[in-house]
């Protein structure tokens, strides 16, 4: 029945609405300023009327969903941190002391925090989801990360979550995650469906020095021999070589993109899981938006795999949503200048007839 409901879910994606994005571009070139003096702002409008059917869409509900779980490939010390922090910052997070709590309310979203597989206990809390899987992967050195029926639980997990909100009225979705050693699980992913290899996809993570670096790249590639990864398959490459959240982020993408609600990419293990969603739903990729692009090598080799241009470019590598909730504001005000800026016709102004201000 699982693979029946992911599926569905795959199937329930529609095409995006070029006659939507036609008019929106045709809206802009009536506002009253010269055609394209918008630049990338523009193509954000005519993206969004293209996912939301709507040439004046209002993103009145955005949300930060913020994904944890752990990752049993830490045993091979391929972070600084131990395991123990990725629980400490669920807890961060419910507390609203992490970067993403002060970002995301600067931006004016709030943030969703789930338990998509964290290994230790959690309390119980108002604001904590619990929709794990698992307590944490395997070893993906050496052995699956997960079962494939874990995997598309996990997939569908994050589209049950996804569902609940979007019915409280969510209509910007930004993804975020936590997980000491998720940054590994993000290059096998990154290698296996985009083919680079694994010293260009695996970086230093939370702090890793040179000989940490050197050491996490060898254990990715032992990952990758071990796994022989088929990128045709991609709920298998998840199930060998992902992280529980990084299978929940997929599913909810693609939940959203079949409610046609934006979604907006964080950094490097939020696009991994992009990744792996596009593979299984092609439609999804015109309904992804990065909001910036990482100091990790491997996010700007996932991006141009996608096709995405990143927003911001900020140096950051922290996660958590963090650059997404950065990039939200920017999103929602190409929405606004749909809604609010007036016409020529009805400011009154006059063009040269060619459309072009002087």
């Amino acid at each position: 029945m699982t693979a029946q409901e992911l599926q569905a879910l795959i199937g329930s994606i529609p095409p995006l609405d070029s006659a939507a994005e036609q008019a929106a571009r045709a809206r802009l070139d009536r506002l009253t300023k010269p055609p394209g003096s918008l630049g990338v702002l523009e193509d954000i409008v005519a993206q969004l009327a293209a996912i939301t059917g709507r040439v004046q869409p209002a993103l009145d509900w955005p949300a930060v969903l913020v994904a944890a779980a752990d990752h049993g490939v830490v045993a091979e010390g391929v972070s600084p941190y131990p395991q123990a922090v990725t629980a400490q910052m669920v807890r961060n997070f419910l507390r609203g002391g992490a970067a993403v709590n002060a970002l995301a309310a600067a931006a004016g979203a709030r943030v969703i925090v789930v338990d998509a597989g964290v290994a230790a206990d959690l309390p119980d809390h108002p604001d904590l989801r619990r929709a794990a899987a698992a307590r944490g992967t395997g070893n993906l050195r050496r052995e699956p990360a997960m079962s494939r029926a874990a995997a598309a639980q996990a997939v569908l997990a994050g589209a049950a979550v996804l569902a609940d909100e979007a019915r409280d009225g969510l209509d910007l979705l930004a993804l975020g995650e936590m997980g000491i050693g998720n940054s590994t699980a993000a290059a096998c992913l990154t290698s296996a469906l985009t083919g680079a290899p694994p010293e260009q996809t695996t970086g230093r993570g939370t702090g890793l020095d040179d000989a940490g670096l050197r050491h996490k790249r060898a254990v990715v590639a032992e990952a990758l021999a071990r796994a022989r990864p088929d990128p045709a398959d991609p709920l298998g490459v998840l199930a060998e070589l992902g992280g529980l959240e990084i299978a929940l982020l997929a599913g909810a993408a693609l939940a959203a993109a079949a409610r046609r609600i934006p979604v907006v990419l964080d950094g490097y293990i939020s696009t991994s899981a992009a990744l792996v969603a596009v593979a299984l739903a092609p439609r999804l990729r015109g309904f992804l938006i990065a909001g910036h692009r990482s100091a990790e090598p491997g996010h700007a080799i996932a991006l141009e795999h996608l096709r995405l241009r990143p927003l911001l470019e900020l140096d950051m590598r922290l996660g958590e949503g963090t650059g997404a909730a950065l990039a939200i504001p920017i999103v929602r005000a190409a929405a606004r200048v749909m809604r609010e800026m007036a016409t020529f016709e009805d400011a009154g102004v006059a063009d040269r007839g060619d459309g072009v201000t002087g």
